[in-house]
């Protein structure tokens, strides 16, 4: 059976590279981000994840946080947790009880196919469906799905839109 290119070539060793730099890279990129700035400044690379997470008190395992209700007989050697670092549940508590904002937008084309479906027909659904801009031949509901969606995420520009089609524009002599 033959055996591997790679494994029939001579390993060398690499004067070159800084093995400090190599050790540190690597470190980087086998430990994943904290995207959440209030836990990444209280974590302590020197202790467990495990142990990280109840110092903060949240949960590493949510089976023995919440556990389901047996009836066996309480044990008395477990020893409750030292939540050392409250301040980090009470910033996250704060942060997810603030309101998020609505960031869905939608693209310029379908802003455009639908101001020229509004502005042609209306109100009339079928006939927008008939309409020779509806290239992807859009179903009267799915227009009106659309639409819906167009008045939910740019509620300004709709009613601006709108305003200016009711408008009576001046008659030029």
């Amino acid at each position: 059976m033959p055996r591997a290119k790679q494994s029939a070539r001579r390993k060398k060793f690499d004067y070159n590279r800084n093995r400090k730099n190599v050790k540190t890279k690597n470190k980087k990129k086998s430990n994943p981000r904290i995207e959440q700035s209030q836990i990444r400044n209280a974590w302590d690379d020197n202790k467990s994840v495990a142990r990280n997470l109840q110092e903060m008190g949240l949960a590493f395992d949510p089976n023995r946080s919440l556990p389901i209700k047996q009836q066996k007989l309480p044990r008395e050697d477990k020893k409750p947790a030292v939540v050392t670092k409250p301040f980090i549940v009470q910033q996250l508590e704060a942060e997810a009880s603030l309101p998020g904002k609505d960031t869905k937008t939608l693209s310029t084309d379908l802003i455009e196919y639908v101001q020229h479906m509004i502005r042609e027909h209306s109100q009339d659904y079928k006939a927008m469906a008939r309409d020779e801009k509806n290239y992807y031949q859009d179903t009267p509901k799915q227009i009106k799905r659309k639409i819906s969606e167009y008045k939910r995420c740019h509620p300004q520009h709709y009613e601006a839109f709108v305003s200016s089609l009711a408008a009576p524009e001046p008659m030029v002599q």
